[in-house]
């Protein structure tokens, strides 16, 4: 029998017992384990919203000429890549689904392999099993370099969890091997408007169709793209692929047979977040109040933060564990719960997450402070 992502369970399910230590905290459950927004959607997109609410007709799939436009004119201003064509821009229901389904909209399966990072989200690996591929979790582009079994490539930088970003000259070498092996690329992008340390907070998170990593040419890559951390449209599934325009056709092509479809409201919406850089700037502002509070109180109970350059996560472990062992995740989940603070245990990203867990930031700032202060001992 082939795989069905309902034969393991999924991960945050198995988290149950330890909700509950940790809501039995006399202050009350700090959950700090799944990256969900809190904070209001921007009126800004609730309006737009709201204007296109009379949708009698159905949607297109590739979206309007305006979405598509917005996408191609923030990807100028945002992410330094001034040459995208409008058209090779696909609007996606989230960014997770494109995430599960691409090995198989790309017609992978039984022989083909698909890469993804060492320590990622689980996603990556159960898209390339749904499709009949074999996932290889590696970093490292010698383990799959040259490879013609090798059929496509997942980059996630940021990275969730670890918050690692990936630079211009990483990106160009995984491009280059990629391309010598007809392989596609695809890179999961969705938290680079969120960057907290140099060179990225000044001069920007690189993507994958940056001039200086594509050579001027977008020709089998794809960026992945959300609007659910930058703007609060979690709850939208606002989200949209770009990159190469003959892949970008393939993709849309199955997708109006499947009735893979972002409602028009939405991509009202769409439009009127990618068109407004204040309230990406004022939540970024948010974030890193929270983010501090965090830091500080992780580092004050003794933990460590490694990588954690961009994103809405702290990538933590004890700095010093009994006897000088690394400490496995679920121990320090445990400890964690102690203090009510429910954190995503690293083993959830692979093995070479078992001595990290992850912190959100995304709790509203009391939470956050009642966080901190329970770590510092306050």
């Amino acid at each position: 029998m082939g795989f069905h992502p309902l034969d393991d369970p999924y991960p945050w399910d198995t988290l149950a017992p330890v909700v509950e230590a940790a809501r039995s905290h006399p202050g009350g459950l700090v959950d700090l384990s799944i990256g969900t927004p809190v904070d209001p959607t921007p009126d800004v997109v609730r309006d737009a919203l709201a204007a296109a609410s009379d949708a009698h007709g159905y949607p297109t799939t590739h979206g309007t000429p305006a979405l598509r436009q917005a996408v191609a004119g923030w990807f100028a201003r945002t992410r330094g890549v001034p040459d995208l064509d409008p058209d090779a821009v696909l609007p996606t229901v989230g960014s997770k689904e494109l995430v599960g389904l691409l090995p198989s909209l790309l017609g992978l399966g039984p022989g083909d392999v698909v890469v993804h990072p060492a320590t990622a989200y689980p996603t990556y690996d159960v898209g390339a099993r749904l499709a009949g591929a074999s996932p290889l979790a590696t970093d490292d582009v010698d383990a799959w370099a040259g490879r013609t079994d090798v059929r496509l490539v997942w980059v996630n930088s940021p990275s969730n969890p670890t918050g690692r970003v990936a630079s211009v000259e990483e990106l160009r070498r995984v491009v280059e091997a990629a391309r010598e092996i007809g392989a596609v690329v695809a890179s999961d992008e969705c938290y680079a408007l969120l960057p907290w340390s140099e060179p990225w907070a000044s001069h920007g998170v690189p993507s994958i169709l940056d001039p200086r990593v594509s050579g001027n040419s977008h020709e089998g890559l794809l960026a992945a793209y959300s609007l659910s951390k930058q703007s609060n449209l979690a709850g939208y599934r606002a989200a949209f692929v770009a990159g190469d325009p003959a892949l970008v056709g393939s993709l849309l092509a199955t997708r109006k047979h499947l009735g893979m479809i972002v409602p028009a409201p939405v991509q009202a919406a769409m439009v009127a977040a990618l068109d407004d850089d204040a309230h990406v700037a004022a939540q970024r502002t948010v974030y890193a109040r929270r983010r501090r509070l965090l830091e500080g109180g992780l580092m004050a109970a003794g933990y460590r933060i490694d990588d954690s350059e961009a994103g809405l996560y702290l990538w933590a472990r004890p700095a010093a564990a009994p006897g000088g062992d690394v400490q496995d995740c679920w121990q320090t989940v445990n400890d964690l719960a102690g203090l009510g603070i429910l954190v995503g245990p690293g083993a959830f990203y692979g093995s070479a997450g078992l001595s990290h867990v992850r912190v959100a930031l995304t709790a509203s700032d009391e939470r956050v402070a009642e966080a901190a202060a329970r770590l510092s001992g306050e």
